[in-house]
């Protein structure tokens, strides 16, 4: 099987392709990963997958057409069965190569994709061109057949999985909580309410800063978890929105974190107070894993996994006076009111949104694919 992606870093694309990879390697399988590379080619390389760096971050038009040979190549070299796409611009060229060598095209719809526009607009609809199509979550099945005429037959619905070792409050030591309290000069016993998310306009960050100046308590820390990513203007705006407020001691911005499990432990409550619609929302369901109450907005795949007055509120997008309604509500949880909130959190997140789930559910796409396939080639 052959994955196609533009690059190895963060995101749950990415994760998502590691994932399914190191699964299909332990099911005995060859699993071939084409990228640009990244941080998680090292962890690729270690699970016994084969890495074909090839310039697929390209959306040059003569780069994508001369990746259209190179992936054909490699479908040739390794016997390829399947080619499974995960974003637009590399999935051109792979759809392409497929095509050429007669192999199925499957693609994972991953984002919610901005359609501005006719050529946008076809140039998302590669993501629809697979055999098969893997939407993340419900809310991203019903946009596809919102915008393209497909036959819901070829969607196969699989939510994001988590990695329930990796995100299990039992794992995380009192060492590991010290040391992020320390580095992030955070006071013992005052409440923590956590944002994660890359310093980006929709994540957020402005409503709940807004949230927090509705809010009025001073005995509050805040903490923006995340990369500006280059967006040093935006970092600018959140750091002069916080002082204007007066929540210069309250709130504090914090770059990427490479230990979220602790995170997440130190947080009273987790926000994701996204603008626009998460295609899934992987914040919410790590932090429901850890046992944290969550308050996401009201809209995407946070209706999908957030549990309203259960495991955590949902509140209009863009409103900071109800996200400041329900941050007093979650502040206020009793010892028993929190401890049966995290039992039925992280039941919720286990049942629900597994790592092994979703590979286990893949791997049966790709059986499907290959099926398929072979009693072509009979006929």
């Amino acid at each position: 099987m052959l994955q196609v992606l533009p690059a190895l870093g963060q995101g749950g694309a990415e994760r998502g392709c590691v994932d399914v990879a190191t699964a299909l390697v332990a099911a005995g399988g060859t699993a071939l990963v084409a990228s640009a590379g990244g941080p998680l080619e090292r962890e690729l390389v270690r699970a016994g997958v084969v890495h074909a760096r090839l310039p697929l971050d390209s959306k040059n038009p003569f780069v994508m057409r001369a990746n259209i040979g190179r992936l054909a190549a490699l479908i040739e070299r390794y016997d390829v069965d399947i080619v499974h796409a995960r974003s637009r611009a590399p999935a051109w060229s792979a759809l392409a190569a497929a095509r050429r060598k007669g192999r199925p095209f499957l693609t994972t719809y991953h984002g919610t994709y901005n359609e501005q526009g006719y050529l946008k607009h076809l140039y998302n609809s590669v993501m629809v061109k697979g055999d098969l199509v893997i939407a993340i979550s419900q809310h991203i099945a019903e946009l596809i057949l919102a915008r393209y005429d497909l036959d819901p037959q070829r969607i196969r619905l699989i939510p994001r999985g988590i990695d329930l070792a990796f995100f299990d409050p039992a794992m995380v030591g009192p060492s590991r909580l010290v040391q992020l309290m320390q580095a992030w000069r955070l006071v013992d016993g005052m409440p923590v309410v956590m944002l994660p998310g890359r310093l980006t306009r929709w994540k957020g960050q402005s409503v709940l800063i807004e949230a927090l100046a509705l809010l009025g308590r001073k005995d509050v820390r805040c903490v923006l978890v995340g990369s500006d990513q280059g967006r040093g203007g935006y970092r600018r705006e959140l750091e002069e929105l916080i002082t204007a407020r007066g929540l210069g001691g309250v709130v504090h911005i914090v770059d990427h974190c490479n230990d979220m499990p602790a995170a997440y432990m130190l947080a009273d409550v987790v926000v994701s107070a996204s603008t626009d619609a998460e295609a899934f929302g992987r914040v919410a369901v790590e932090a429901q894993a850890m046992g944290r109450p969550v308050i996401a907005s009201d809209h995407g795949g946070s209706r999908e996994t957030v549990l309203e007055g259960v495991t955590g509120w949902l509140t209009p997008p863009g409103d900071p006076a109800a996200l400041a309604e329900a941050l007093t509500a979650a502040l206020a949880l009793d010892s028993a009111e929190r401890e049966a909130l995290a039992a039925e959190a992280t039941a919720h997140a286990r049942a629900n949104f597994s790592k092994d789930a979703m590979c286990a559910r893949t791997l049966a796409v790709y059986d499907e694919l290959a099926a398929r396939a072979a009693g072509q080639v009979a006929a």
